[in-house]
């Protein structure tokens, strides 16, 4: 009668809106002899449920591993463009004509000050060096370009340490700058383009696997309810759904309605601490009658 979803089955679940409508299928299944015949042994038909859910999950693993990779590594670039001036990248900040390149005497250094900037002024020219330029800001603080000699930079870099201002490691590479920007395009397209086959493939296989599913619980019935009850095959399968008040109610009556089938099961309903001799239950539900649980609390029911 009813069961509980497998992992690939929830994580499906949590991945998108369904294309089928699961109460409907369940109400209305019916075993499908073209894709299962009953005529074949039951080994062969729980291998080949287990070898079709398999595939789907195999599937399954290799296309999210390959799109979470993508998204992955477009998330660390995409770090590095966020937060202060002190850690984020300044790919998208500077420019070439930023610094002084090429020059034998001079060189442009990046310094980051905090929001105090005539201090730094100051500082910068009482210094007696050439220029500085504020290139950007944010709320902690201002990014300069300070050009000065090189003889004089150490200079600099321990008068800036002085002052709490930071002198950034950072050197004007064109060509490198570039490839960064061109990686973070690349893979923002990426992943854009992987995101809709990725979401079209599972919406499919969704369906494929939720078939799968229900079938090897519609198989597992039948073996258990042959294992009880022997052959020849004289039981009939149902599925109730009531609600949450109804449920306590519902086992009661099923309790009396089946407890014939197995007096001890019966028993045990009444006193919990009662133990069935030969069946070790692990804390599991036994009733008189077959029952599986169908676990549809990640859906949307109403």
């Amino acid at each position: 009668m009813l069961l509980c979803p497998a992992d690939t089955l929830s994580a499906f679940m949590h991945l998108f809106a369904f294309s089928v409508d699961l109460i409907s299928y369940l109400t209305q299944f019916e075993w499908d002899m073209a894709k299962y015949p009953i005529k074949q042994p039951l080994k062969n038909i729980s291998e080949a449920l287990a070898k079709q859910v398999t595939q789907i999950e195999t599937d399954l693993k290799t296309r999210s591993a390959a799109y979470n990779n993508i998204k992955g590594n477009l998330q660390s670039l995409e770090k590095k463009t966020v937060g202060n001036l002190l850690t984020r990248t300044l790919a998208d900040i500077v420019h070439k004509e930023d610094f002084v390149l090429n020059s034998e005497y001079l060189i442009t250094l990046l310094v980051v000050v905090p929001k105090r900037y005539e201090g730094f002024a100051m500082s910068n020219h009482s210094s007696g060096f050439p220029s500085h330029r504020m290139i950007a800001e944010d709320a902690e603080g201002g990014l300069f370009t300070v050009t000065l000699f090189r003889k004089v930079m150490d200079d600099f870099k321990a008068k800036a340490r002085e002052n709490r201002f930071m002198v950034r490691e950072f050197y004007f590479d064109e060509k490198e700058l570039k490839c960064e920007k061109e990686e973070l395009m690349k893979l923002a397209s990426d992943k854009k383009q992987q995101y809709g086959p990725l979401l079209r493939w599972l919406k499919v296989n969704f369906s494929e696997a939720f078939v799968a599913w229900i079938h090897v619980k519609a198989l597992r019935v039948f073996v258990e309810s042959v294992l009880r009850y022997g052959l020849p095959v004289n039981f009939q399968a149902m599925l109730l759904q009531p609600n949450r008040k109804s449920v306590k109610r519902l086992r009661d009556v099923l309790n009396v309605v089946f407890k014939h089938l197995d007096e001890v099961a019966a028993a045990s309903i009444m006193d919990p601490g009662m133990d069935i001799p030969g069946l070790q239950l692990s804390n599991q539900e036994y009733y008189p009658y077959v029952y599986f649980k169908i676990d549809l609390s990640l859906l949307d029911c109403s």
